[in-house]
């Protein structure tokens, strides 16, 4: 399997991961008014910055998030979807990294609930 070593890796992983999140009966209802034209850019911005030490993310991405009515069960979908995806796709260090900071993200993001 590949590494996560580049942007169109990332985009890669962001794009594929939604493409799960949109089909999910569990977290498909969050994403069903967003304009995925302006959220996936931000989204890989995000994990670019994340991943690969790119400038340019600015947003809070737990703020965002803290206006959502999410439950236990709907981190618990997030990040069984996002690992899985980063499984299916990638390895070694960034891989393992991604998974890591989403753990945290939905953390960071249940403490603000």
């Amino acid at each position: 399997m590949k590494q996560i070593e580049s942007r169109d890796d990332v985009q890669y992983l962001v794009e594929s991961f939604y493409e799960k999140v949109v089909k999910d009966d569990v977290l498909a209802p969050f994403f069903l008014n967003l304009d995925f034209d302006k959220h996936l850019p931000k989204m890989v911005d995000f994990w670019a910055f994340v991943l690969l030490e790119e400038s340019g993310y600015t947003t809070d991405v737990t703020e965002k998030h803290s206006r959502m009515r999410l439950k236990q069960e709907h981190f618990d979908r997030w990040l069984e979807l996002f690992n899985s995806t980063v499984d299916t796709l990638f390895t070694g260090e960034k891989a393992d990294l991604a998974k890591q900071r989403a753990f945290l993200v939905g953390l960071s993001i249940k403490s603000k609930h």
